[in-house]
């Protein structure tokens, strides 16, 4: 392992700052636990770094500087500064810890912090059902998904549930900030006679495949494999093959649906209604008002996403050079409409440039063009679509009546829809709907929810 080296010029008393120090981060609600190594080598110091909760260990720390009170650790290629004061009897060092826009405290000591267990009291300790490991192949893309296939004990059921992950990399159970919804939604239908498969994303755990560069038409190719993967075995044949989405999983059920008539109903949990640059304009603005931002802010970011999201959406024919040409434009307009204070100190064309990659990324480019009518209004099987009332990210009111109007078109009847009070965007119960507030709720997924939608598998 390379480890770089920097001379310090004030290397008197060094010696209390070498060691181990230890300290833990604060990430939405969540804890990272840092761990710095501190040594001398003549007249230099070096340093790696461990993140325990990541799994990583032994990262080398490009430089540190050490003043005889204060501590300086740089990874610039990690985009990490750590900056902090050792205290006057050396026993901790206090600072601030950043990672490109993330600034947050940290206080690090001698002592090993301990892992914080995170209470998830939903999380199944028994089963008393059928597990199976299983494996199927997406003959598209040449690659294999591994999930898992629960079956309820007596074997007598009727309906066989697929569940589709949101947004993101997502394993089986689309763990997300210590929380796992399809883990216990799985365990709440299974002992309610339904089965359900729930596998992990291409490239994910143990599944094959590549998920960068993937798009939701890519998605939805996996789910078709996971219908035929159903279809072929034995024990379901006869059985109604539902599709069960959450938010980005809740816009390719219906592209499934519309296309595979192998699909008996579907659930479309938060599952978007309205054009996407519509959706994002609005979770934009809902999310920053839940954290805080003022509305002068908040107006300037819209014309910025209103502009640029736009843009995109009404350009599919164009490559991706002229889509960058278009946006170029666009988000230098909108970087000098930020007032004076919110520009000091930026890098514009840094700026720039991580918007184009994060706006031209191929999954990016698919969302944005995507415009959630184009399949509902083919879907002609049994659609319960629900939201939480404080859902910030898929707004209730609108998308829900988005769904509605598609399936009017559609003149599919067969729709339930209900808001749920006081829920977020993962179905927990909260008081504002922030995003921030998810890993601090021990709630992973609302009982009163889960009930409502088996009562409905089972009752249509």
């Amino acid at each position: 392992m390379v480890v770089f080296l920097l001379a310090i010029s004030n290397f008197v008393n060094a010696q209390n700052v070498l060691g181990d120090w230890n300290g833990a981060l604060e990430v939405q609600g969540m804890q990272l636990r840092i761990v710095f190594h501190i040594t001398e080598d003549g007249e230099n110091l070096k340093a790696t770094m461990d993140s325990p909760d990541q799994g990583a260990n032994g990262i080398p720390v490009d430089k540190v500087t050490w003043n005889g009170k204060e501590l300086t650790v740089e990874m610039p290629k990690m985009g990490i500064k750590y900056t902090s004061t050792l205290n006057d009897d050396e026993t901790e060092i206090d600072g601030t810890f950043n990672q490109g826009p993330m600034s947050l405290p940290l206080k690090m000591t001698r002592e090993k912090v301990d892992k914080k267990e995170l209470v998830r009291p939903q999380e199944p300790k028994t089963f008393g059902y059928q597990q199976e490991e299983v494996k199927f192949e997406n003959p598209k893309g040449g690659h294999y998904l591994a999930g898992t296939l629960t079956i309820p004990s007596d074997e007598k059921f009727e309906e066989v549930v697929i569940l589709i992950t949101g947004s993101g990399p997502q394993d089986r159970n689309e763990e997300l900030l210590g929380h796992k919804p399809f883990l216990v939604l799985a365990d709440h239908f299974t002992k309610r006679g339904i089965a359900v498969l729930r596998y992990d994303d291409r490239g994910v755990a143990k599944s094959t495949g590549t998920f960068k560069g993937s798009t939701s038409r890519d998605f939805a190719d996996d789910v078709n494999a996971a219908v035929s993967f159903l279809k072929k075995r034995k024990d379901m044949a006869g059985k109604k093959i539902g599709l069960c989405g959450h938010s980005e999983g809740g816009m390719i059920a219906p592209m499934v649906a519309s296309e595979n008539g192998d699909v008996d109903f579907i659930i479309l949990l938060a599952g978007p209604g309205i054009n996407i640059p519509d959706l994002m304009k609005l979770q934009t603005d809902k999310i920053s008002e839940a954290e805080g931002v003022d509305e002068s802010m908040r107006k300037i970011n819209g014309v910025i996403i209103e502009n640029a999201f736009g843009f995109l959406h009404k350009n599919k024919g164009m490559n991706k050079d002229e889509l960058r040409n278009g946006l170029t434009k666009i988000l230098s307009d909108g970087f000098e409409s930020l007032p004076a204070a919110e520009r000091e100190g930026e890098d514009k064309d840094k700026f720039m440039e991580e918007e184009l990659k994060m706006m031209l990324d191929d999954w990016f480019l698919y969302f944005m063009q995507f415009n959630p009518a184009d399949y509902l209004t083919k879907v002609k099987c049994p659609v319960l679509a629900i939201n939480g009332e404080l859902d910030l990210q898929v707004t209730s009111k609108e998308n829900l009546e988005g769904i509605r109007s598609s399936l009017a078109k559609a003149g599919n009847k067969n729709l339930t829809t209900k808001e749920f009070k006081g829920l977020n965007h993962l179905f927990q119960k909260t008081e504002t709907g922030a995003p921030s507030e998810y890993a601090k709720l021990e709630e992973t997924f609302n009982e009163d929810v889960m009930k409502f939608v088996s009562d409905w598998i089972l009752e249509r």
